[in-house]
């Protein structure tokens, strides 16, 4: 069985590789470590990773097989597509804009086909930049690119530790966030969301985690008149975000 499907330039291995890809700047989504893997060089990429706050997760060596069967010393490491922004700064550039800043916050979006669509929708409709977390959230990869038709390549994406400090940080900015959620009350026609605004959209799988939840401005809920409760989670955030660029057209 031939091993990897995954081209060399996404992802480096063995240790030493791994260590000057993150001293010399490299992006990274995260690097994968072999289970119980323990030697003085491991608790320095260890060390170098927790202080460039990158994600580490320890897998089985099948997990590091799927990328390379050649010398990986139980270390791959896979490299984003993409550069990732400051929002601080997508944020007060929308401020020295005279633009009230438009913001999707992702929280755990695992597929990088939806990832990408969404990211093409929010581009469309004017979005400021996407927001997902350290842990838990897809890969960017040439696929997320390709799925979001280039896009990727210059709508700002800031990656950041903990989403429940980024909330908080972006209502001390002056946002109202606002969590999409079937589970909501209000109808996403009955808020504003002509001024400064974070959409918040969940995972496909769980939603929106509970102590998310309960730090944000507003629920809202869209629509739904059918026999299913719930929409695919690019088609949700497509429609809030549209919602958005109608109340702020006046129309």
């Amino acid at each position: 069985m031939s091993p990897p499907k995954t081209p060399e330039k996404t992802f480096l291995f063995g240790t030493r590789a791994v260590m000057e890809g993150i001293n010399a700047g490299r992006e990274i989504d995260k690097i994968l470590v072999l289970k119980n893997l323990k030697n003085p060089l491991i608790q320095e990429l260890l060390s170098l990773a927790m202080e460039n706050r990158i994600p580490v997760q320890r897998v089985p060596v099948q997990k590091l097989q799927r990328y390379t069967r050649k010398n990986h010393q139980g270390v791959v490491c896979l490299l984003s597509a993409i550069s990732y922004s400051s929002l601080d700064h997508v944020i007060s550039q929308a401020f020295m804009e005279g633009r009230a800043p438009l913001i999707a916050i992702l929280d755990r979006i695992t597929d990088v086909r939806n990832f990408g669509a969404i990211a093409r929708t929010a581009d469309a409709a004017g979005a400021d930049a996407l927001v997902v977390p350290l842990t838990g959230h897809a890969q960017v990869t040439e696929d997320a690119i390709k799925t979001s038709a280039g896009v990727l390549n210059y709508l700002p994406v800031c990656r950041v530790n903990s989403l429940r400090s980024c909330i908080k940080e972006l209502q001390d900015s002056g946002l109202q966030v606002v969590a999409c959620s079937e589970k909501a009350r209000e109808l996403m026609y009955s808020v504003d969301l002509t001024g400064p605004t974070a959409l918040l959209m969940g995972s496909e799988q769980n939603g929106i985690g509970i102590e998310l939840l309960a730090i944000c401005d507003l629920h809202v809920k869209i629509p739904m008149v059918g026999k299913i409760s719930s929409l695919n989670v690019s088609v949700a955030t497509g429609l809030v975000l549209y919602e958005c660029v109608r109340q702020r057209s006046g129309s």
